[in-house]
């Protein structure tokens, strides 16, 4: 007897995933048929044509195939050959064989640097796992805590749909709480108060609260005050805190720093409140998505906590070994004075500059379109912008409508979450930037036109 739709579990069938839904799915036929699309739906930068960086490259191409440093010798710069000699020591019998479920101890270390040298902080590199990107590690950590039907997670409302998919999946309750677009999409107190009480008062036993800085969808960056309050809540309330911040160094406005909650935690010598901190190296200027490299680092966890991440980390053996490589050229990048730092320097630089011009080109085009409204693109790669639409229709009649006349593929602002009333959608920051020119010309005359008509 074949599998039927009615033998799965119920969770699986109520797991959704916006960012590849059924407007990705048309897309992808139109494209089969000849159509150019141009996918604005989803965080991958190199498949709208970033350049990889040379140095995270080479470092992969010696550590997949070693015996290239004889064979080629002189063909890679000094400090690439030599940070590939390091990896493939430290990892002792190469790229083929597992690591320890954490990932490679000499890996970790340099991690931990980068920790300890962003914040000013002790770090343990116990403490850190090597993730088959940043996802993996919140679905372990989202497995954790879940222990029950009752268990509820604060996830923001718009948010990033891995985390109401794998909450759905893993039988736990989304908690949602909503982010203030009246005010570049900050956290509001009044509002997370809110969302705990209303939980609470529904049997819900919240167990964390996830918080996405810069913001996805939103592209908002929190300040140190805002972090601040968020902890103090979680300490308040009992609250473990996810802190997914793959975009840190996506950062486009004047005076906006990247503050890291671990930071902050520190600085505030909380020793009462757990913190998860998520990285990754699909985003940021590398935009590695399909290498799957990430990492995740845990404080004031007890020992015998640790050991269940660990157990459930064991599970899957290891991350993989060239994601675990993409993670150490991530942190530990060229020096000054190094042989590859000259070109490291001009092509991470050359890729920030130009998504902070698109940041900008962005928001101000859509805000010019009559009908829609957009805050500025502060950080990450993403513009949430709301729309204004005739009695009736629904984001994604308006998101499918947009894809069949211009082939722009964005996903509905509902697939995030989005305050009543209100609609929106989401689209990337991404596409080159004569392209994106074009973009937000088409969408001006499709919404003009949709409005018009739907009238």
């Amino acid at each position: 007897m074949t599998i039927q739709k009615k033998d799965l579990g119920a969770s699986v069938l109520a797991t959704e995933y916006a960012v590849r839904g059924p407007i990705v799915a048309r897309a992808q036929e139109l494209e089969k048929q000849g159509r150019e699309i141009i996918y604005c739906n989803i965080g991958n930068p190199q498949s709208l044509g970033q350049r990889p960086i040379t140095w995270l490259r080479q470092i992969l191409a010696l550590c997949e195939y070693p015996a290239l440093m004889d064979l080629a010798p002189g063909a890679f710069p000094a400090d690439v050959v030599e940070a590939a000699r390091a990896i493939l020591e430290g990892s002792q019998h190469g790229m083929g064989a597992y690591s320890e479920s954490k990932g490679l101890r000499f890996i970790r270390e340099a991690v931990a640097d980068f920790i300890r040298e962003r914040d000013g902080i002790s770090v343990d590199p116990e403490a850190i796992s090597l993730t088959d990107g940043a996802s993996k590690g919140v679905q372990t950590i989202l497995k954790l805590l879940l222990a029950s039907p009752a268990d509820g997670i604060m996830i923001p409302i718009p948010q990033y749909p891995l985390y109401s998919a794998t909450i759905t999946l893993y039988e736990g309750r989304i908690v949602p709480y909503y982010l203030d677009e009246a005010d570049h999409w900050k956290l509001n107190r009044s509002m997370l108060d809110d969302s705990l009480r209303a939980a609470c008062a529904q049997g819900t036993r919240v167990k964390a609260i996830c918080v996405i800085n810069p913001g996805n969808p939103t592209g908002a960056v929190l300040d140190e005050q805002n972090i601040a309050m968020v902890l103090d809540f979680a300490r308040e309330h009992g609250l473990s805190v996810l802190a997914d911040e793959v975009y840190q160094e996506d950062i486009y406005l004047p005076g906006d720093t990247f503050v890291s909650f671990a930071r902050v935690l520190d600085a505030k010598r909380m020793r009462d409140v757990s913190l998860f901190s998520f990285h990754s190296c699909s985003k940021g200027f590398l935009g590695e998505c399909g290498v799957r490299g990430g990492y995740f680092e845990y404080r004031n966890v007890p020992d015998d906590v640790a050991e269940q991440i660990l157990k459930l980390l064991s599970v899957c053996l290891c991350s993989n070994l060239p994601g675990q490589v993409a993670t150490y050229a991530m942190v530990h990048p060229p020096k000054s004075g190094d042989p590859s730092y000259e070109l490291y320097n001009r092509e991470k630089t050359s890729i920030l500059e130009e998504m902070k011009t698109r940041a900008v080109l962005l928001a101000e085009g859509l805000n010019k379109i009559d009908g829609i409204s957009c805050n500025p693109i502060a950080g990450a790669m993403y513009a949430f912008p709301r729309i204004t639409l005739p009695a009736g229709v629904t984001d994604e009649e308006y998101c499918m409508a947009l894809l069949e006349e211009t082939g722009i593929c964005v996903v509905p602002g509902s697939g995030f979450g989005q305050a009543a009333g209100t609609a929106h959608f989401r689209t990337t920051i991404l596409p080159p930037t004569q392209k994106l020119r074009q973009v937000v010309e088409m969408l001006g005359a499709f919404h003009e036109g949709y409005v018009l008509v739907k009238h």
